[in-house]
């Protein structure tokens, strides 16, 4: 029976609290959504945070689904199907799945990235790095997939168990090495990468974001903490040891623990010695390098990335020449200078310490003469506790802010602006300017821009839409900003 996969090779590993019906049974393919089962189908109930699989059993069981994993059953069972009751679903779909496509992650070396900031950014370094040194490379990012050289868009983090599995499987198929992936932390908590073997985790830091999911922020730390305390004995954990949630991350971990650090001492260190528009001087293990990437925060990436090739196995010297060679990634503290002889950065940063972390590093390059004028927004339905911060870290760091919107979603923009004025001062008030129309802001911005000057288009990065009552128009900073100053 090409194509099926025994039940009883698929729940490996799967633990099983009763089993109603043939455990001989045969599965062709296996889902999570009840709409897209067909013959043969294991359908998997999940509790989602929206809807629940459970009341979609039956529409699984008519549409030919003959196996269904599930928590409970509260109709009375179909003869024809057999039921598998686990005590949770989430664990269950993702062993399942990697069971179902061979469990690829034990056939290539798994690296996870995890953090509130810098995921991509490390990702992609890491991917560029083993691509150079001749290794075939799969990479899993916000940004986009890749294998080798083929790219994908993509609009999740961290795919689904499903489709994470599928990724893997294509990556092994094409001779991948390695692969690379960020790891978010509603992938950890929706359990999104269970089944999975890592040979490594990294955490890079973690500052408040995502309470809008998470509620609180040791919720939000126990998140990440996960992914390192589910390492096997053969796995390495690398973690920032500046943060101060670094060491929380390794406290119950059975991996290896490593740590690094730009300020104290640690298993990789690094000093920065330059930090200009052009890119980063650094010391790293008795060695100097030059990189092509921006600021303090861009150095622990490196570091990250560094560290985390070493501890693969790469010569330290291969893999700061290959670092060395590496572009920015798209969205991230791009610089763009112009004929009018200011500079603009469009960085992704939509966290405060994100923000922070961009405005810190470009008042640090800047000239002494040239002013700061920062652009952003918020997202809509999304924490709002953060938008006044994101203002109050703007008005800091700038000489002038412009608040306009981001993806608003299915909030009115000028709510969220109004948001992000709470707290304000009078003179706060004087030096900001709220404009909803997003080019229009960019326009603004650049409008009031003099010569020396740095603008800063915080937020949206590499994202080329923007989401507003539930459509995605094309909206992509960057161009908008060309076609901006094509015409002044």
């Amino acid at each position: 029976m090409k194509g099926y996969h025994a039940l009883s090779t698929l729940l490996q590993g799967v633990v099983v609290k009763r089993l109603i019906g043939d455990q001989t049974a045969q599965v062709k393919a296996i889902s999570f959504d009840s709409r897209v089962v067909r013959g043969a189908t294991l359908f998997v109930a999940i509790k989602g945070t929206r809807a629940d699989g459970h009341d979609h059993i039956q529409e699984a069981v008519a549409a030919g689904s003959t196996v269904i994993v599930c928590e409970h059953v509260s109709e009375t069972p179909s003869e024809r199907v057999t039921y598998v009751i686990v005590p949770d679903s989430e664990q269950a779909l993702g062993m399942i799945a990697a069971n179902f496509y061979d469990r690829p992650a034990t056939r290539l070396r798994l690296v996870a990235v995890t953090g509130t900031n810098g995921k991509t950014s490390t990702v992609h370094l890491l991917a560029g790095l083993f691509n150079r040194l001749g290794y075939r490379v799969g990479m899993l990012s916000t940004i986009c997939n890749k294998i080798n050289v083929r790219v994908w868009p993509t609009s999740l983090t961290t795919p689904d168990a499903i489709q994470l599995n599928i990724w893997l499987a294509r990556m092994v198929e094409q001779g991948c090495q390695y692969c690379f992936m960020e790891a978010s932390s509603h992938a950890i908590v929706q359990k999104r990468i269970a089944g999975l073997q890592f040979a490594g985790a990294v955490f890079l830091n973690i500052t408040h974001d995502h309470l809008d999911y998470h509620k609180t922020f040791d919720a939000y730390i126990q998140a990440k903490k996960k992914l390192f305390d589910d390492l096997s004995a053969d796995a390495f954990a690398l973690f920032n040891i500046d943060d101060k949630h670094g060491s929380v991350m390794v406290q119950n971990t059975k991996a290896a623990s490593y740590s690094f650090s730009l300020k104290d001492s640690a298993g990789f260190t690094a000093k920065i010695l330059a930090n200009t528009l052009q890119g980063l001087e650094l010391r790293i293990a008795h060695q100097t390098a030059w990189f092509r990437l921006v600021g303090t925060f861009n150095a622990y990436n490196i570091l990250a990335a560094y560290a985390t090739a070493c501890l693969l196995g790469v010569d330290g010297h291969d893999a700061l020449t290959a670092l060395s060679a590496l572009l920015p990634v798209p969205g991230r503290f791009q610089h763009i200078h112009t004929q009018a002889g200011f500079d603009v950065v469009i960085d992704y940063a939509h966290t405060p310490d994100a923000l922070r972390n961009v405005l810190k590093a470009i008042v640090q390059i800047k000239n002494k003469s040239g002013n700061v004028i920062t652009v952003i927004g918020c997202g809509g339905d999304r924490d709002k506790k953060k938008r006044p911060i994101m203002a109050q870290v703007a008005l800091k760091f700038s000489n002038r802010v412009v608040l306009t919107s981001d993806n608003p979603r299915s909030e009115a923009p000028e709510d969220i602006i109004r948001d992000m004025q709470a707290g304000m001062t009078p003179v706060q008030r004087q030096k900001t300017f709220s404009i909803v129309d997003r080019v229009e802001a960019i326009q603004s911005a650049c409008q009031l821009a003099q010569s020396k000057d740095i603008i800063l288009i915080a937020g949206k990065g590499h994202e080329i839409y923007q989401e507003i009552k539930g459509i995605r128009y094309p909206f992509d900073d960057n161009e908008v900003l060309q076609n901006v100053l094509r015409y002044m």
